[in-house]
């Protein structure tokens, strides 16, 4: 379990992290969202005592990470794929790791194998890939065999099949009752692996929430139906207060918010309102995540020209 209890990171006038707290339970996966600058990667940091917060602490299984005599053993953490020798081969690179808490060579063989490093651990990292990279840095992270995985951004620099199975990677260790804390900015990808999420910007939490609940709020409070009309006076007159929101799309279509598919298609018949469509959509997690950040980012594109 991960226990972030009123955490916060000043740097000169600048606050990076601000009065945060949640908390990662073991045996679901937790994701970690919010846009550039919103603080994700200082939380992380100071989970893991890289960092030293200004106010407030956080535990990890029950005590501060600083105080573990066994770090591997308890905490496998991704932050930062690149901190690694560069002159060394990712077999030594483990075999270090594990010397330095007494893990036998065989976990470091199977860390490898689960990897999909086989074929490359002989070979320096200095001439890896960022995608071998990141196996690497899973590798170290798995390496003590931990009660808890924090990984930030483990997807950077992975081809499909490294996402999938990052993806299933997560769902396993939290199936076996382990905490599982995760960024990334892919937003289809963490709605497939994600329990719950937390979300911050700048430096505040906007949400902390299951993501089906998460995602179900992002709707706008209600159902959202793609509607086809030729006469939508006459369908969203009748509808009334009933529809939240009925917004026009460039291919003639409107987006309800609001009332069901069912509820539309009667209120259609009643008023003799024609309907060439009626299609439930469901929110999507990247939809909701827009929403809630969209006053919160600080590096804002303003579009190409």
């Amino acid at each position: 379990m991960i226990e972030v209890e009123h955490l916060t990171k000043h740097y000169g006038q600048k606050i990076a992290v601000n009065d945060v707290s949640f908390v990662v339970r073991p045996g679901s996966v937790t994701g970690f969202l919010g846009p550039n600058g919103a603080g994700k990667s200082t939380t992380m940091r100071m989970i893991m005592g890289l960092d030293r917060p200004t106010s407030g602490h956080a535990l990890v299984n029950g005590a501060p990470y600083r105080s573990f005599s066994d770090p591997l053993r308890q905490v496998g953490a991704l932050l930062e794929a690149k901190a690694v020798h560069s002159g060394r081969s990712a077999y030594n690179h483990l075999l270090a790791l594990a010397a330095t808490h007494g893990i036998p060579k065989a976990r470091v063989h199977e860390v490898i194998d689960m990897t999909g490093l086989d074929a490359v651990a002989k070979k320096r990292v200095g001439g890896f890939s960022l995608g071998m990279g990141q196996r690497l840095g899973i590798a170290a992270a798995l390496l003590g065999d931990p009660r808890t995985l924090i990984l930030d951004e483990p997807v950077n620099g992975l081809d499909p099949d490294g996402v999938v199975w990052v993806r299933q990677l997560a769902r396993r260790m939290a199936a076996d009752g382990r905490t599982v804390f995760l960024s990334s900015h892919l937003m289809s990808e963490m709605a497939q692996t994600a329990d719950r999420v937390v979300v911050l910007g700048r430096g505040r939490v906007l949400a902390d929430a299951p993501i089906a609940d998460f995602v179900a709020g992002g709707a706008g409070g209600g159902s959202r139906v793609l509607v086809r009309t030729p006469e939508p006076d006459r369908l969203f007159g009748a509808l009334g207060s009933a529809a939240s929101a009925v917004t026009p799309r460039e291919d003639g279509a409107f987006v309800v918010v609001g009332p069901d598919a069912r509820r539309i298609g009667d209120v259609a018949a009643q008023v003799g309102a024609p309907v060439h469509e009626l299609t439930p959509m469901d929110a999507s997690l990247e939809e909701a995540y827009m929403a809630l950040t969209r006053d919160d980012v600080e590096y804002r594109s303003e579009g190409v020209r």
